[in-house]
């Protein structure tokens, strides 16, 4: 296997970051566990245990019929929920219509109140994470003097990244208008901003898995339509479901929006020309993100992708299925993918400039990367930026 100097690496890293005149970010759910809040298997314990009769013999019989067909993949949250949401469809939500000795309404009971159990165990754990790495990060962010408008793209459905931005005052946008009830725009998402325009700085969020702030509003003709609320006091009381987890069978239904928006708004922007693309936190388990991506580096060869993983497997995977993209780059603790070649990464203390700190991406003691971590990876951002204390004062202030 070959090596590759962990420190030229990230040399290279650091100019990348310091003249591309364009950075978007793609942050999965690594960058939200790494802030304290449950991942993907824990959140599936967690709905199992709050469930309670009828519903929890509902949600086994769904779990056991998937880890039937599926036996060599471990079952989540997400897999249960699309599940159910193909019964709703199938059966219409009919009371006198089955699936698998599911109701229609009992499918649909069964959606919403895990949707509700996530909400609450999600807000619980939002309540008590600490928002300072979320800030440093989006004032590093905002700060950067780039030409584009700086796009984050997200399959993370808690609020940690609004609250952050909220209360370090950085204006965003996230394709909803409006005060009372604000309402999903399509048109706002689709366009590019023009030079000078008073959002150009401001910063994009795209949340392509729904948000817990999302809510499907059913109108009198039957349709559906997406609205952003406010704080919610108490989820069991809202009528409205939440808009998290969007159905595999969703993209051809009245529901698409806003997921097809965001995804090809996502298309757009990887082949909008020269581009820095950084995911964190993301494991490219999706194929349908993952076959936009590939597309994208096929058509445009301006793209730069980075991809910070926090485990090797998670670099080796991605190998199999991306060693033909020389534009995309890899990093896990030991192993990284560089120009196609999957290799191990060396680190030669020899190699080091004068007063060259490494400390900010490679832990010595143990011999790994660091940047797979969403909290070191901020780090790294925000005291190789030259910014690093207006950044603090921008963070501590609020």
């Amino acid at each position: 296997m070959q090596d590759f100097d962990v420190i030229r690496e990230a040399r290279e890293l650091k100019t990348q970051l310091s003249y591309s005149k364009n950075i978007g970010f793609f942050m999965g759910a690594g960058s939200s566990c790494a802030l304290g809040l449950p991942n993907i298997a824990q959140l599936t314990g967690k709905i199992e245990q709050e469930l309670t009769e009828p519903l929890l013999g509902l949600f086994k019989r769904v779990k056991k019929d998937l880890e039937i067909k599926y036996p060599s993949e471990k079952i989540s949250i997400e897999d249960i929920l699309n599940q159910t949401r193909r019964i709703r469809e199938i059966t219409a939500e009919r009371e006198d219509s089955n699936f698998d000795g599911i109701t229609g309404i009992e499918s649909r009971q069964l959606d919403v109140q895990i949707c509700r159990i996530i909400y609450n165990i999600l807000t619980d754990a939002e309540a008590i994470a600490d928002l300072t790495v979320p800030k440093r990060f989006l004032s590093w962010l905002s700060m950067q003097n780039r030409e584009q408008s700086k796009e984050i793209f997200t399959t993370n459905y808690d609020l940690l990244i609004e609250r952050s931005l909220e209360s370090i005052r950085v204006p965003y946008f996230d394709g909803f208008v409006g005060s009372y009830e604000p309402f999903f725009w399509q048109e706002s998402v689709e366009r590019f901003v023009r030079k000078a325009d008073l959002t150009e700085n401001w910063i994009r969020l795209w949340k392509i898995h729904g948000s817990l702030s999302w809510f499907w509003k059913k109108s009198s003709s039957g349709s559906h339509k997406v609205v952003r609320l406010g704080k919610i006091e108490k989820i069991e009381e809202e009528k409205s479901e939440i808009v998290i987890y969007p159905s595999k069978d969703k993209y051809d239904s009245s529901r698409r929006q806003p997921f097809l928006v965001y995804f090809d708004r996502l298309r757009n922007y990887l082949l909008s020309g020269e581009l820095l693309f950084i995911f964190t936190g993301y494991s490219f388990l999706d194929q349908h993100i993952n076959e936009i991506i590939f597309n994208c580096l096929r058509q445009n060869n301006r793209l730069s992708i980075i991809v910070f993983f926090y485990a090797d497997y998670e670099v080796e995977r991605l190998h199999q299925i991306a060693s033909g993209y020389l534009n995309l780059t890899a990093f896990g603790p030991t192993k990284a993918i560089v120009n196609g070649v999957l290799g191990k990464l060396n680190f030669v203390e020899a190699n080091l400039k004068l007063k060259e700190n490494t400390n900010t991406y490679w832990d010595n003691e143990n011999g790994k990367m660091l940047l797979g971590d969403f909290n070191h990876l901020v780090n790294f951002l925000v005291e190789n930026s030259g910014r690093s204390g207006e950044i603090e004062v921008a963070v501590n202030e609020n």
